[in-house]
């Protein structure tokens, strides 16, 4: 007996130590890269609400909008210096766009790797939003960088004028790709908009059976308000309204 426990014992001393599973963290997990893309994107939704409300002061005339664009410039004062509070809520931005778009990288790739192989048969198992999701973060995403070139550095902007915020907005609406590209663009966040919303709120646990409806109508409804918001302004330019 003692020589068997001797041998039992050697044996299992001889043995390497087993490789220890990786700890995952709550990032880490799938349901913590749902929780940040869930975050990021709630953040960038109460942007896109401020910034249309924002948009919408170009139909009270340049004074207004002009005096807008400039208080963007000195928000915060006398607190914070000036364009401090603008640089703030970029850098917010910037972060919850990498945070958003990583988390969504990251998902379709565990998404992936959980099904290696295609399906035999296929079939539609989603709505037109979520199969074009991927697609609309890309176009959205370019359309970040060109807004900005043509609207904060003026780099693309042929008619741009500093300081007049009004008038770089009629600019841009005054030519045919600048109104292809926003539009585009814009058709695209409200297909993004619907689907992250309802999205969003299953995540962070909002989403009950009894409620998944009024979530898809509330989604639906803020998609089109958001829209409908961005794309008045073109439409104005283009039909002289805003001029």
């Amino acid at each position: 007996m003692a020589q068997a426990t001797r041998t039992h014992s050697s044996g299992t001393a001889g043995r390497p130590p087993s490789p220890r599973a990786p700890r995952r963290t709550l990032l880490g997990s799938t349901v913590g890269k749902k929780a940040v893309m869930a975050v990021s994107g709630l953040i960038l939704l109460g942007y896109l609400v401020a910034h249309v409300m924002g948009n919408l002061k170009v139909f009270f005339g340049p004074d207004e909008f002009n005096a807008y664009g400039h208080w963007l410039r000195t928000m915060g004062a006398p607190v914070l210096h000036h364009e401090w509070g603008l640089w703030i809520v970029r850098v917010v931005l910037l972060t919850a766009v990498v945070a958003h778009g990583v988390s969504a990288y990251q998902l379709s790739r565990l998404d992936r790797k959980a099904r290696p192989t295609r399906y035999v048969h296929r079939r539609r198992r989603a709505s037109y939003a979520t199969r074009t999701m991927r697609w609309g973060g890309v176009i959205i995403a370019l359309f970040i960088v060109w807004h900005l070139l043509d609207l904060t550095t003026l780099t693309v902007n042929a008619n741009a004028q500093p300081g007049h915020p009004y008038e770089n907005v009629v600019a841009t609406f005054s030519t045919w790709y600048g109104n292809v590209i926003y539009i585009v663009a814009m058709l695209a966040v409200g297909l993004h908009v619907r689907h992250g919303f309802w999205s969003a709120a299953q995540t962070l646990g909002a989403g009950k059976a009894r409620r998944d409806r009024a979530l898809k109508a509330a989604a639906t409804t803020l998609a089109l308000v958001l829209t409908a918001g961005f794309l008045a302004v073109p439409v104005a330019v283009m039909t002289g309204v805003v001029s």
